[in-house]
């Protein structure tokens, strides 16, 4: 299994907007609304979303993830000096549970170690990821109302950003 980043680009948008939609499908499912109108709210919620971690993470890392060359996903990560951020990860439902998200998290986490910066993400209150967030060794940092900041801290023997 080879997996890779790449860049998002214009010509992404379809298929950011389908990484985006699979992660509503259970959240929408209780919805009483048409396809249509699912699809259309679907839309608009992308639109504000990808404006928004676009406009507020200037700098940051927009990626496509790749799994043996297919598009898999997306990583965006936001690199401060005494943080690192993860805006979002997402993977489509054909390559969930392949061991993607938890490798590029690994990654993360390696790399917050090797730079001595914490690990942050925001995670909804219901989302089942919190779990997953928590094996890895993050723990609830702020509470958000919806969201709540998570954060993973380095050993203390991890070399001091520059």
């Amino acid at each position: 299994m080879t997996i890779a980043l790449r860049p998002i680009e214009a010509s992404d948008e379809r298929l950011l907007y389908e990484i985006y939609a699979s992660t509503r499908v259970e959240e929408l499912a209780a919805v009483p609304w048409s396809g249509e109108q699912k699809a259309a709210f679907l839309w608009q919620q992308f639109v504000a979303q990808h404006r928004h971690y676009q406009d507020n993470y200037p700098g940051a890392s927009f990626d496509v993830i790749l799994h043996d060359g297919a598009s898999a996903g997306r990583l965006y990560v936001a690199r401060w000096p005494q943080e690192i951020r993860l805006i979002d990860i997402a993977v489509l439902p054909a390559f969930r549970h392949a061991g993607i998200g938890g490798f590029l998290m690994r990654k993360l986490l390696d790399e917050g170690a090797a730079t001595g910066r914490r690990v942050s993400i925001h995670v909804e209150r219901q989302n089942p990821a919190m779990r997953f967030y928590e094996r890895l060794g993050f723990y609830p940092a702020e509470d958000l109302g919806v969201y709540i900041r998570m954060e993973w801290s380095p050993p203390p023997q991890a070399k001091i950003a520059s």
